[in-house]
């Protein structure tokens, strides 16, 4: 509901009228109003931050009850091939947790810094492009947190064959694994990392995600 009343914000605004002042000339009128004013935008942008923060908490919850081992319900500790030895996806986690800390930064609203400028013209100014920089950093950091959660629910996967998950998770499974390999031993999860982020970036993942969505709207 959030990303829909967003979305519904941009849309409307960009399909607006928003000079100031507005000239009708076959009309000979001139109205003078603050329609410039991005206050609503701003604050949409805002509440899309905070919006793509909670996900991402969501999201690294998830990632503990794969990893954590009393949690996991028989999954080897960070689903590492040999638990105690090798760190497995523990410091993936860390990544995640990190992203979400400087998600919730980012979730701050920008709408309320209001800085006067142009000789007090502007007396009311609605950080709008400040709010859409911090929610493009949201959406990237979303992005990787998610990424983090598919290498790892891919990775339980494998330990529950020949068990067969739901006709959606196998499929996205399968376009994960299009792009990130089974851990086998530890190695650099950075280059995977950002494989599959950039893949969920393009769009690779949301065909499936549309077809099995399952919401009432």
């Amino acid at each position: 509901h959030a990303l829909g009343y967003v979305r519904g914000i941009l849309e409307t605004e960009a399909n607006s009228a928003t000079d100031n002042p507005l000239v009708f000339p076959s009309e000979e009128l001139i109205l003078s109003g603050g329609n410039f004013h991005a206050q609503i935008v701003s604050q949409a942008l805002d509440l899309l931050a905070i919006a793509l923060a909670d996900l991402a908490a969501f999201s690294e919850r998830r990632i503990e009850r794969l990893l954590n081992p009393d949690l996991s319900e028989g999954l080897p500790a960070f689903l590492a091939r040999r638990p105690g030895v090798e760190s497995g996806f523990m410091i993936a986690q860390v990544t995640a947790v990190d992203l979400l800390a400087e998600l919730r930064l980012l979730a701050g609203p920008a709408s309320i810094d209001s800085v006067t400028t142009s000789a007090n013209q502007e007396d009311h100014v609605s950080m709008g492009l400040a709010a859409a920089r911090k929610a493009y950093r949201s959406v990237q950091g979303l992005e990787r947190v998610l990424a983090i959660e598919l290498m790892c629910a891919a990775e339980g996967i494998e330990y529950r064959r020949p068990l067969k998950a739901g006709a959606g998770v196998e499929e996205t499974w399968s376009i994960v694994r299009s792009y990130v390999s089974r851990l086998e031993g530890d190695r650099m999860l950075g280059p995977d990392l950002e494989t599959l982020t950039d893949a969920i970036g393009s769009g690779a993942l949301s065909e499936v995600s549309a077809r099995y969505d399952v919401r009432d709207d």
